[in-house]
């Protein structure tokens, strides 16, 4: 990860020595979305029921030009609305593509994880909709502030790529933003490392793999009994009117002792760190397999359906999530109009918290 960091800052830095920028080429793309949605059942006082009505966007701005030498910048920022609607500037990037690969900074954006990249559903994976339903995924270097490197296109063969990720102050929970450009180092871990293969042996058929790890967690007086890491394994295969997808996701959750002598959890420590521990989860395993089918032109149709698993460190009721969707979409030119019914039995990994869904959704391109 040194090299590939070192390869990073030294083709930023040949920048000025190379050539100068040429006037580059200024975009706005993004989407709007109106949605209603009807969800009935959930926990026992009936929170997580009832209709609603909602409206979201986002805005993508990017600028991009061409060096002298030839190599090519792009930069991106998105403008979206974030909770309680406030417009919110976030998920930036500043890249440099070079014969040599293609070197980046990310703030809040370049998530290398592939545990959706191969859901056939049409329109979202249930779990991604409105239904609180508290799964447990793998983690995405996204969460922290990073810098890149990918592999340049027909370097390797089967149209492989790979994209390593480094980022030097993952010092928050996990899970969260890291805005600042540095931070105070803390007990739950800090230089973030992430990992993305990418490749198509056969054609219709694409295979990705993905791994994150998070290095000096713990401290004396609680140091870590199990280092906080995650990685996914999927592929989709694409035939005509038809695609499948499967993947599985592995997770191990930070696990710090309350002594430096004793390697009993320490639970207080597991509930504030950002990734819902506080039942003392040894590992998560999510299995997700899905099918589409492209009806015609411009109908599509798909069913998703994923089970997650928490293995507890002490005796205790494990409850798998359950969920799964059947959905269609309808597209004309930008404009999609889809509708999902689905359900999430055992939310939250609780038995009996069952919710279903029937959601409607318009959806504008431009």
């Amino acid at each position: 990860m040194k090299n590939i960091v070192k390869i990073a800052l030294t083709l930023f830095a040949s920048i000025s020595l190379l050539g100068s920028a040429n006037a580059g080429e200024l975009t706005v793309t993004g989407s709007a979305k109106a949605t209603y949605s009807i969800v009935t059942g959930g926990t026992s006082d009936g929170s997580n029921s009832g209709k609603g009505l909602g409206i979201s966007n986002e805005m993508a701005f990017g600028a991009n030009g061409e060096l002298e030498n030839g190599w090519t910048w792009a930069y991106n920022l998105d403008l979206d609305v974030a909770s309680g609607g406030t417009p919110d500037q976030d998920d930036s990037s500043l890249t440099l593509s070079t014969p040599y690969g293609t070197v980046g900074v990310f703030i809040s954006e370049g998530g290398l994880n592939v545990d959706d990249s191969a859901s056939a559903s049409v329109y979202g994976r249930q779990t991604d909709l409105t239904i609180t339903d508290g799964i447990v995924e793998g983690i995405s270097i996204d969460s922290h502030n990073n810098i890149q490197y990918h592999t340049p296109a027909g370097l390797l063969p089967f149209g492989t790529t790979f994209k390593a990720a480094y980022s030097p102050s993952s010092t928050q929970a996990d899970g969260q933003d890291v805005k600042s450009p540095a931070g105070a180092w803390d007990v739950y871990g800090n230089r973030a490392h992430a990992y993305q293969l990418t490749t198509s042996p056969v054609e219709g058929l694409t295979i990705y793999a993905d791994y994150y790890t998070e290095s000096d967690a713990g401290t004396s007086a609680n140091p870590a009994v199990q280092e906080l890491e995650s990685g996914s394994l999927a592929a989709s295969y694409t035939t005509g009117p038809v695609k499948v997808g499967i993947s599985r996701t592995l997770r191990a959750p930070l696990i710090l002792a309350d002594s430096a002598t004793a390697t009993t959890p320490d639970a207080t420590l597991m509930a504030a760190d950002g990734s819902g521990n506080s039942d003392l989860a040894r590992l998560y395993t999510t299995n997700k397999y899905s099918i589409a089918f492209n009806a015609s032109e411009n109908l599509s149709l798909s069913y998703e359906y994923e089970k997650s698993n928490r293995e507890l460190i002490i005796n205790g009721t494990e409850s798998d999530i359950k969920a799964s969707a059947i959905q269609a979409a309808y597209t004309m030119g930008g404009m999609t109009f889809a509708v999902s019914h689905g359900k999430v039995d055992n939310a939250s990994y609780t038995a009996n918290n069952d919710s279903q869904e029937t959601l409607f959704a318009v959806a504008m391109a431009f």
